[in-house]
């Protein structure tokens, strides 16, 4: 296809980030995929391939909101800034700068998230900034920066996947989540590579596996320290690596050498044959890959799972080499840019620490500050509703996200939003938070948005705007010094184009562990993407991280740790004997704002399930396609029961795409982990129930979703 006649833009879901061709005619919208793309090579999904739907919905907010009696009335953008000053002002004032926070996501541009966290800490003052991140990928995150000493979606590029003799994916449902990714996978397994999926449910991505692993949810480093023991016994470990590039190891050997293998089988479920051939198929293996996704991340205890799964790889020296290495599977489309430059609570753009004072220090001379002006570490997306209950947070502006449905223990979440005194949401759809907002700012969708993606590979790659956007809608960062400019602020954010805020971030960036010092748009644009680091030392990027052995702490060497598996005391009598556990569908993404709004989409998926054993529904009385009541000790919905021999009999599986009373997460207690205060949304206890003789087919039907 013709570059000059139909220009290139980029999916706005998975991290995988598939660019396609876009093409306004008289007859509607057209796109092709890109067979040029250096990552997908020409494949996309069903959600890609209509993404361009709901941006030409009716529902898109096209002007500026303000709420007056419970009504919206249109307003011009002086009308919305001089409400919005007025506003911050008075309560800051008031209250002081923490009583306006603000929430980000992970689908923002670079720019947009570098901005965002600029806006926050220079124009607003505010310690209380981070974003919805921290419920998908800040396990991860934490886990690989203990120990590895940088968080990197993948250590390799995905190119390298089919050089593994054996891939061990951990809590990931590629097929359905990153299905362009899935190619990768079946090309390994075609060179003669075996695959080993641990999942409780058998998956589409399970299905294709050479050994799938039907976990108890929640017990992953127990399972890892099976596999760990039955590597050390047969003399599996990379010595010569371990000694000379790892630190912590002989705590680590002490503590396999006392697994009692009796007990991994009896918390995780699998028999001790099928840990010892996956230990035993991936540490012999020549070369080797370990993913981990949600499943594994999403608990009190993720980052601990992560890092047993760390000392998998490093155990057996399977990283820095083609073919071996780890990656955390990231979530959202720019879930690995938008947790580098600024948008979570304890951080400066680079992968800095925000109490880091050399990096106050760089970080408030390049905006122009001094750094005592700069205010201290907050605290994560969840807690921030903690602060609005305590009466700490008073306002609050969410850019770009739904925390009203993505929140753990959801009504608790849409409470604490109740009791703003106002709230600002930047969109370009009143979706259920923007709903309940004062003021509705509307944005840019993804066409009509030009910045940069950082991919789960941690390859930068540029998205050009397509088109303007319609109406007075705004890109994001033009949004962003709007309010600056109504603040006062408007000298510390005179910004030309998006290419000008990412001069200002690649600098910004300059000797952190997430350096784009070495990167423009034009050599972004004629590389097809550059993989962080780049700078003047690596000026081409480094698309496969430790290749000489270095690992990103003070001395050069990865930490292993031991890791003691929290105990199991599930019991079948209890009054919650069921594991809930929850995840994505092929046809859905996040929340539900687009794909909510594109027929095709919603046609094949109209509503969410709960998927059930068959032997536990007639124990339980449940019929499949019957409404059952799932109650855990925050909350209860119906939903439809799907019955599925592909799930553990003491597990469920429900999506969570969707809101109101079908919003699973009314469902998740805030249980989160310590380190990254991550909600535990795999592990739920709940009890399910037979709804009978009752209206509860109102439940059952689509959630309406009003717009103007």
């Amino acid at each position: 296809m013709n570059e000059s006649l139909h220009p290139l833009t980029q999916c706005p879901y998975c991290s995988m980030q598939c660019t396609f061709w876009w093409k306004q005619t008289e007859e509607g919208t057209k796109t092709l995929p890109n067979a040029n793309d250096p990552v997908t090579h020409g494949k996309w999904c069903g959600k890609g391939r209509l993404a361009h739907i709901p941006t030409d919905s009716p529902e898109r907010i096209t002007t500026p909101l303000l709420k007056s009696n419970g009504k919206w009335h249109p307003v011009s953008w002086e009308e919305a800034m001089a409400w919005f000053s007025r506003r911050v002002r008075r309560w800051q004032a008031e209250f002081g700068p923490d009583a306006v926070a603000v929430y980000g996501g992970g689908s923002l541009t670079n720019e947009v998230a570098y901005l965002l966290g600029k806006f926050s800490r220079v124009a607003l003052g505010t310690r209380y900034i981070d974003y919805n991140g921290r419920y998908c990928m800040s396990s991860a995150a934490a886990g690989a920066n203990l120990t590895l000493g940088v968080d990197r979606g993948l250590t390799n590029p995905l190119s390298d996947l089919p050089l593994a003799r054996c891939i061990l994916l951990a809590g990931a449902n590629v097929a359905d989540a990153q299905p362009t990714m899935m190619p990768y996978l079946l090309e390994a397994k075609k060179r003669g590579a075996f695959l080993i999926v641990i999942d409780p449910r058998e998956t589409p991505t399970a299905h294709s596996a050479d050994l799938h692993l039907p976990i108890r949810p929640g017990t992953d480093a127990a399972l890892v320290n099976g596999m760990l023991k039955i590597i050390v016994e047969h003399d599996l470990v990379d010595w010569s690596f371990v000694r000379r590039h790892t630190s912590g190891w002989e705590s680590l050997i002490d503590h396999i050498r006392r697994v009692d293998l009796t007990e991994v089988v009896k918390q995780t479920g699998i028999p001790v044959e099928l840990i010892k051939r996956a230990a035993l198929a991936y540490g012999s293996a020549s070369t080797g890959f370990v993913l981990t996704a949600r499943g594994v991340e999403q608990h009190a205890w993720g980052v601990q799972n992560v890092r047993n799964f760390l000392n998998l790889v490093l155990l057996t020296g399977k990283i820095g080499k083609p073919g071996c290495g780890y990656g955390a599977i990231t979530g959202q489309g720019n879930g690995q840019g938008g947790r580098e430059h600024g948008q979570k609570a304890d951080q400066l753009p680079g992968y800095r620490l925000l109490d880091d004072p050399e990096a106050r220090e760089q970080i408030a001379r390049i905006w122009g500050v001094t750094p005592d002006t700069l205010p201290r570490s907050g605290v994560s997306a969840y807690e921030m509703f903690d602060k609005i209950l305590a009466n700490e947070i008073l306002g609050m502006i969410v850019f770009g996200s739904n925390p009203v449905i993505s929140s753990p223990n959801a009504a608790r979440v849409e409470s604490a939003l109740r009791r703003l005194d106002w709230l600002v949401v930047v969109d370009f759809f009143l979706t259920e938070t923007a709903q309940m907002a004062d003021l509705v700012l509307p944005a840019a969708s993804y066409l009509e948005n030009e910045g940069t993606i950082t991919n789960l590979e941690g390859r930068v790659l540029l998205r050009r705007a397509v088109r303007p956007a319609p109406g007075e809608a705004k890109p994001d960062w033009q949004t962003i010094m709007e309010m600056a400019q109504a603040l006062g602020k408007g000298e510390c954010f005179r910004y030309q184009s998006a290419e000008d805020i990412f001069r200002e971030l690649a600098e910004a960036s300059r000797g952190g562990k997430a350096d784009y010092s070495g990167m423009t748009y034009e050599r972004i644009e004629q590389a097809k993407g550059l993989f962080w680091p780049c700078n003047h030392e690596r000026p081409v990027g480094t698309p496969r991280l430790f290749e000489d052995g270095r690992f990103g702490h003070p001395d050069g060497k990865a930490r292993l740790v031991p890791v003691h598996a929290p105990s199991s005391n599930w019991r079948e009598e209890d009054e919650w004997p069921l594991t809930l556990t929850t995840g994505r569908i092929i046809h859905h993404y996040l929340s539900g704002t687009l794909t909510r709004r594109t027929p095709a989409l919603m046609e094949k998926a109209p509503v969410p399930f709960l998927e059930v054993h068959p032997e536990t529904a007639h124990r339980l009385g449940l019929a499949d396609g019957q409404p059952a009541r799932v109650t855990s000790p925050v909350g209860s919905i119906v939903l439809t029961v799907k019955t599925t021999e592909r799930i553990r009999p003491d597990t469920v599986f429900a999506p969570f795409h969707w809101g109101g009373e079908q919003c699973i997460n009314r469902l998740i207690p805030a249980n989160l982990d310590p380190t990254s205060r991550m909600p535990a949304f795999k592990i739920i206890r709940v009890r399910v129930e037979p709804v009978r003789e009752q209206s509860s087919s109102r439940q059952q039907e689509p959630v309406a979703i009003t717009g103007i």
